[in-house]
Parts: C-alpha cells; structure tokens; sequence
C-alpha cells in the first residue's frame, strides 16, 4: 500500500511523462506536493523505488522509468487524509482544531486517520477517514487533534492494546517519556515512548519482547503525543 504522499507523486510523474515525453525536475516534484525540501521528494523517490513502481537510471538527468501503477491509481484522491508527514509545517491532513470539532460539548468528532504501529513500523494510511466520538476532556483548549487505531503489542506495559483508539495533538515536539507518534525514515510511523541520548532518539517499546529503536536524530520525527485512548468492548 502506498502512502498519500507516494501516490500524489508516482500519479504527478506518470502525468508529466504522458504529457511531456519526460519526468518532472525534483524542484517541480516539490512544488506539485508543496514539500519544504527535496530531501522529502528522495525520501519518496526511493519509496516508490523499493516498492517496485519506478526505476531510476544511472548517469542521466531526470532519468526516471515507471515500471508499473497501482490499480487504484485513477480512483485515489488527490488530497486524503494521512499521519505520516515529515516535510510539511502543517499537521497531517484531516487534523481537526479543536475549535472546529463538532459538536462542541461533552463529545467531539475525529477523524480516524489510519492505523498506528505499536510493534514494527508500518505505513499510516487511511483511504477513508470515519469518524470516531472522543470525549472533550481528552482533548486541550487548542492545537489540532486526530484518532488513530492500533496495531500490535508493543505498548501493552503502557495499557495500550492491539484494536485500542489512541488519540493524538498534533505537535513535533516530544518531552523525555512522552508517548508519540514518531516518523522514522520520512515513510514509517509507530506508536513508541520517546527518550534522547546526545544526537540520538530512543524508541521505547512498553513491552520486554520488544528492542528499542535507537536511530539517528535527524531520521525520526516526531508527528503528536498521545493524549487520550479509547477501547472498544
């Protein structure tokens, strides 16, 4: 599955290359997804690239060569709703202010943005957005909030479990303990605690079975903390 971001630009390439015989210039890549750098469009040319959709060439410019397209490509959206996000100085698309929830009052609608690793990475995504009812207390006077469900076990220490509904603010800093959603490698999100050690970010898992993740500062971001959880019976 391809995240949102990937599948704007392997659809932004496939129209360039029909259109003008040639692939689009990573300045025009960055401007058609309105990414703050060109180091997000590598991070999604190599995606696109590990997944088997396109190819580049050695030694030419522009020289890439799509190999295939997902079956859905025409029927996706061009704007959706996803968590994972680094490059861009707005939250993820489908985070809702607080003041924009409604109803105002004792429950506040979110939108269920995709699912959440609490074990190995995986991608965030949502091709629909349901809603899902959190109570207002979870949620701060400000900032912007959004819903996602959890898959693993990783976090079970911390009373979050496989199928629960965490509830997330939408925020790129992260406190020594926090529980985040941290991005890693600009693709992949999970659901982990965070703890920094000198140019170092730690991912802690709330489970013995699990290692932490100890990753290189600049390849994680952090996307919101965990505010809130929901579980269904």
């Amino acid at each position: 599955m391809l995240t949102r971001k990937q599948m704007d630009l392997l659809r932004f390439i496939n129209d360039r290359v029909a259109r003008d015989g040639v692939p689009p210039s990573f300045d025009e890549m960055k401007t058609a997804l309105d990414l703050r750098s060109k180091s997000g469009i590598h991070r999604l040319i190599t995606a696109l690239e590990e997944r088997g959709f396109i190819r580049r060439l050695a030694h030419r410019a522009r020289a890439i060569e799509i190999l295939r397209l997902p079956d859905n490509l025409d029927a996706a959206p061009r704007e959706g709703l996803r968590v994972i996000d680094g490059d861009r100085a707005d939250p993820p698309a489908g985070a809702r202010p607080v003041s924009e929830a409604e109803p105002r009052g004792e429950v506040t609608d979110l939108p269920l943005l995709g699912r959440i690793a609490a074990g190995e990475p995986i991608e965030a995504i949502a091709d629909e957005a349901p809603e899902v009812a959190v109570p207002g207390a979870m949620l701060s006077a400000q900032g912007r909030h959004y819903a996602l469900e959890v898959k693993g076990d990783s976090m079970i220490e911390a009373g979050i479990n496989d199928g629960d509904i965490v509830v997330i603010r939408e925020t790129a800093e992260a406190r020594e303990g926090d529980i985040v959603v941290a991005q890693v490698e600009g693709y992949e999100a999970t659901l982990k605690r965070f703890r920094s050690k000198g140019d170092m970010i730690l991912l802690e898992a709330a489970n013995p079975a699990y290692e932490t993740r100890v990753l290189p500062r600049g390849s994680v971001s952090v996307q919101g903390r965990l505010v809130g959880l929901i579980r269904m019976y």
